[in-house]
């Protein structure tokens, strides 16, 4: 976390208020049900499909988004209804939440409805996939509705000033590389500007990191301040405020955003999320994805070139590459060569395999050279 800074301002003036729209579209959901069930009408509501028939990936753009399809949940038939008294109930917590000036984890919310009688979820499953849908109708992110997952979000290490507002509506200005411990500055689950603001950086680009090891490594060695980069841990599958934090570091501060993982599958679906987005989150790829960011490493061809020490495929890992075969955030020719290799090769590697040359070889020899390829240094 970081130290405590020089105190900017007293008041919550220095940085956006929340969203004061916000809720508006909740309140007028509801409106729209009270005044349906006052005509005499069995009431419904519209939203778009959110299934695999529905989706288009927008080459243009680089981003999953949903198609124009639409469904009608309604009181017609009992689930519809159990559907939509439970997304009232959700509206009224949501309000209730902003009223009292609370937030909620997706976990406590779960919880919550155990007060909900016969409305109450059955899974946790279900009452996230119920939030999804209310981000889709109100075309608006869940942070907005005060909901937020367990896990925190990234690290961050680097030469980025940031402005915060603390829990007491306090705004601070810190750095993420002289105002931080070893550990880095870690990312809030709500990283809007009525949160957290860019003032500054002088960084040349970004390097978001799989593994936890990895980013510890190159923070030790000091790769941040010798060339000059903004180093984030992903910790595996990045959460939605990591990756909205890169979307606007990206967008924001013109910088230049590299992805280092692991050479198997699963790290390659890693950066896709990063830079497309997810199938599971295309309603706000707008929000989420960064389609400039590239593709770092460790390839395929990384493992022949480097010798790498590696493990063999399963055969779960052999289907996942086949399916990326004709996943179309894998389309290109270069992507479509390194899926080739790894499949006839067999192999899949870590990042930490790069320590078979030593502690500094990853920042002194593989790093450079990868990133002059790619024209970042």
């Amino acid at each position: 976390m970081p130290k405590k800074g020089k105190r900017t301002s007293t008041t919550t003036d220095d940085v956006p208020k929340v969203r004061a729209d916000a809720l508006v579209p909740t309140l007028d959901l509801a409106r729209e049900i009270y005044e349906q069930i006052a005509r005499g009408e069995i009431p419904r509501m519209r939203l778009p499909l959110r299934t695999k028939q529905n989706l288009q990936f927008l080459a243009r753009e680089g981003v999953w988004k949903l198609g124009r399809s639409l469904g009608t949940r309604s009181a017609r038939k009992l689930d519809g209804a159990l559907m939509l008294l439970r997304t009232f109930y959700l509206v009224d917590f949501i309000n209730e939440m902003a009223r009292d000036g609370k937030t909620s984890t997706l976990r406590e919310l779960y919880y919550i409805s155990e007060g909900w009688e016969e409305s109450k979820f059955h899974g946790e499953d279900e009452s996230n996939s119920l939030i999804e849908d209310l981000e889709v109708i109100c075309q608006r992110l869940r942070e907005d509705f005060r909901l937020h997952p367990e896990e925190s979000g990234a690290s961050v290490l680097g030469d980025i000033t940031l402005r915060e507002r603390n829990r007491k509506g306090v705004v601070k200005k810190f750095s993420c590389r002289d105002d931080v411990g070893d550990g880095g500055y870690t990312l809030p689950f709500n990283v809007e500007k009525e949160k957290i603001d860019f003032v500054s950086s002088k960084a040349k680009f970004i390097v978001a990191i799989e593994c936890g090891g990895m980013f510890d490594r190159l923070a030790e060695n000091g790769f941040d301040e010798q060339y000059n980069a903004v180093l984030v841990h992903l910790k595996g599958q990045p959460a939605r405020s990591t990756r909205r934090f890169l979307k606007r570091a990206s967008e924001e501060l013109k910088l230049p955003v590299v992805v280092f993982t692991d050479g198997d599958p699963w790290s390659f679906r890693i950066f896709a999320s990063v830079a497309y987005g997810a199938i599971k989150t295309a309603h706000i790829s707008q929000y989420l994805a960064t389609p400039g960011a590239e593709f770092l490493g460790v390839t395929a061809s990384d493992i022949e070139n480097y010798d790498l020490p590696h493990d063999a495929l399963t055969d779960q890992d052999v289907r996942a590459l086949q399916a990326e075969l004709t996943d179309p955030r894998f389309g290109t020719a270069e992507w479509r060569a390194e899926i080739g290799m790894m499949l006839k090769n067999g192999k899949k590697a870590e990042q930490q395999s790069l320590a078979k040359y030593g502690l500094n070889y990853v920042t002194s020899t593989y790093l450079p050279e990868k990133l002059r390829e790619l024209g970042i240094v």
